[in-house]
């Protein structure tokens, strides 16, 4: 089904007339759009008098995936935004989780949602919220979060999303009391956020995320990413164009050198914000972290010099980590750091390259074997006198062998009396049992 310009704009005009046939629009099914690619993309620029328009916004709807909720049907969605249901807080404003009954709007199935009210005196405003209807009511990727609808009342400004359980990377990567992420996760994460960015640079009108960070990438319930916040990103330079000219907008640490210094904005940035995220999830570090050594409180500046050498590279790996991670894998992903934050942007690679490089690394089978355990036999396991004795392996048959990149982290030798199996993992599952479900959006700022 193809959507016509007129029909967007119309949409978000309807945002400036609220109490227009407001019953009608809420009652009626709206049609979702299977192939997003068949029309023309909006975007802001468009937008230069919306003012001027005044089609009903169900009939703006018609051709849309949106849904288009009025506040009170949110109250009841969210227990009227109880506190019981307040997930967290970011630069746009308060989240709260809520529930959609399958009888609250014909063809919207039953499911958990967020819903993120706009704080009108907080950092965003209702041109972010319309950054974010814009390109998330019309893009449409695995990587990318889903916009189920929004509303537009007065002054009230929401929208509505699918519910991510496990929330952003930044509090599971960072969380001090949270079970460590996995090599195997953190690689399918990077991954698929890499892949998330590829797409919005690759469409056929570029779009620049401009906020790349680990609060804005959140986890499905099997750790499958997903770019939110949408609030910043621009559509990226056409034809001759080589930049965007812009305002400096975006978050410490994240941003690019060469955006920060002129203001031009290119996919270029959005390669080096990944880089960044990279190196986060392979050292465990926050990108600014105020409470560490001055010298190391800068991650890029610290560890970006040690990324290209072997030898070294064990010293800034995650010690969460314990030394399970595959060598190679680490290898290859810290010299594609290192190449995403270069500092002259021409030198760093595209996401789809990234996309390439990565795509093996969360399959490299060369991680050690976990801790060394030592089982004790009992009185009719011990050997006879007179047979060999055979040597005493793990529990699983291989020897452990000492990783080359996990230098200075000690192995320690467990020996039960007790127990003839030591299971590693019970302290992971009484770590997961304790965490609750993250937020949408963490209190980091947005911007």
């Amino acid at each position: 089904m193809t959507v016509e310009k007129g029909t967007w704009i119309s949409m978000i005009s309807s945002c400036f007339k609220p109490h227009e046939k407001e019953k009608r629009a809420s009652s009626k099914p709206k049609k979702e759009v299977t192939k997003q690619a068949s029309f023309q993309r909006l975007s802001l620029s468009d937008l230069s008098n919306p003012s001027s328009l005044s089609e009903d916004l169900s009939i703006s709807l018609a051709g849309s995936n949106l849904h288009v909720f009025t506040l009170a049907e949110l109250k009841v969605i969210t227990q009227g935004f109880s506190s019981s249901n307040f997930i967290g807080e970011g630069g746009f404003g308060p989240v709260h989780k809520g529930f959609i009954d399958d009888k609250l709007r014909p063809g919207l199935k039953a499911q958990p949602v967020a819903v993120k009210l706009l704080d009108l005196d907080g950092l965003q405003g209702h041109r972010e919220w319309l950054t974010e209807v814009i390109f998330l009511g019309q893009l449409r990727h695995p990587h990318l979060v889903k916009l189920i609808g929004y509303c537009c009342e007065e002054e009230h400004r929401l929208l509505v999303y699918e519910y991510m359980p496990r929330g952003s990377l930044e509090n599971q990567l960072f969380r001090r009391y949270s079970a460590s992420l996995p090599w195997s996760t953190r690689m399918k994460i990077a991954l698929g956020a890499a892949k998330g960015l590829a797409f919005l640079h690759e469409s056929q009108k570029p779009v620049i995320y401009r906020d790349f960070k680990a609060s804005n990438i959140l986890l499905d319930s099997d750790y499958t990413p997903k770019l939110s916040d949408f609030g910043l990103a621009k559509d990226g330079p056409e034809g001759s164009e080589t930049h965007v000219s812009t305002r400096v907008m975006g978050t410490q640490g994240y941003a690019a050198p060469e955006y920060i210094m002129t203001g031009h904005l290119t996919s270029m940035s959005d390669v080096y914000s990944f880089g960044v995220v990279l190196l986060e999830l392979l050292t465990g570090r926050r990108s600014v972290d105020k409470s560490r050594p001055q010298r190391e409180q800068k991650l890029v500046e610290w560890a970006r010099p040690i990324l290209n050498d072997p030898r070294k590279l064990g010293r800034i790996m995650d010690p969460r980590l314990e030394g399970q991670y595959s060598e190679t894998g680490a290898r290859k992903a810290a010299a594609l750091a290192y190449q995403c934050m270069s500092h002259r942007p021409k030198q760093r690679p595209t996401m789809s390259t990234v996309v390439k490089i990565l795509e093996p690394l969360k399959d490299f089978e060369d991680i050690p074997i976990g801790p060394f355990v030592y089982t004790v036999p009992t009185e009719t396991e011990k050997p006879k006198e007179d047979e060999p004795k055979k040597d005493v392996k793990k529990d699983d048959g291989h020897h452990r062998r000492k990783h080359p990149l996990h230098h200075g982290h000690r192995r320690h030798h467990h020996r039960s009396t007790r127990s003839p199996t030591i299971h590693s993992e019970t302290a992971l599952s009484q770590n997961q049992r304790n965490v609750l479900n993250s937020p949408l959006h963490p209190k980091a700022k947005g911007a």
